[in-house]
């Protein structure tokens, strides 16, 4: 039986990608729907091309509630953001890690939301953060170790999704902007970062690899 291994899981937006002041101009700012929009922000790619290295999987696991709301990409003549726009994303940001030599060893994200248009996927759902579905999923699917993994995000429902999961509270990575005092607490005790760079240093060096 081949054992289980840890790995890291990672939210994408305003994690990995500069999502919020790419779509400030847009009605629901963070909601990144045109594969034009993506940008890595500074460091991600070559922080997960470091956790590759060192034989880490990486897993996204991202909330995309704006299918399920029918939200519309710029320009807004384009189709509603479905299933296939956030793959369109996903494709992107995978292609610019790529010039990182960085690879996504999966993505989970949750289409669901309670206030929606889209009957098929307006309604609560286990997936939906902060449940720990897509950790869940994600472990049950690749083989993964909850208890040894690690998981960065920007929000507090990312590492609460975390720790609900049963990643321990203090592998569960919080992203600190500057300035930003209340998000510290909001991570119940657990660690924070100004990045997803000194995140994975931070995971490579609590882990010796």
């Amino acid at each position: 039986m081949t054992e289980s291994k840890p790995a890291v899981f990672l939210d994408r937006d305003d994690t990995i990608t500069n999502s919020h002041p790419r779509t400030a101009h847009l009605p629901r700012p963070g909601d990144l729907l045109d594969p034009d929009l993506v940008e890595l922000l500074p460091g991600a790619g070559e922080a997960i091309a470091k956790l590759n290295a060192a034989g880490w999987p990486v897993v996204v696991f991202t909330s995309q509630g704006g299918i399920a709301r029918g939200d519309m990409p710029p320009p807004f003549d384009r189709p509603r953001a479905t299933l296939a726009q956030v793959e369109l994303v996903n494709d992107r940001v995978r292609a610019l890690l790529a010039g990182f030599d960085a690879r996504l060893d999966a993505i989970y994200y949750c289409p669901f939301h309670p206030i929606g248009t889209v009957p098929r996927f307006t309604r609560e759902h286990q997936w939906r953060k902060p449940q720990p579905g897509m950790l869940l999923s994600a472990a049950a699917e690749l083989g993964l170790d909850l208890s040894r993994s690690w998981a960065v995000g920007d929000m507090a429902r990312d590492t609460e999704a975390a720790r609900n999961a049963g990643i321990p509270a203090n592998q569960a990575v919080l992203l600190v902007k500057t300035g930003d005092a209340d998000a510290g607490g909001a991570n119940q005790g657990g660690p924070t970062a100004p990045d997803l760079a000194r995140a994975a240093e931070m995971i490579l060096g609590r882990n010796g690899r």
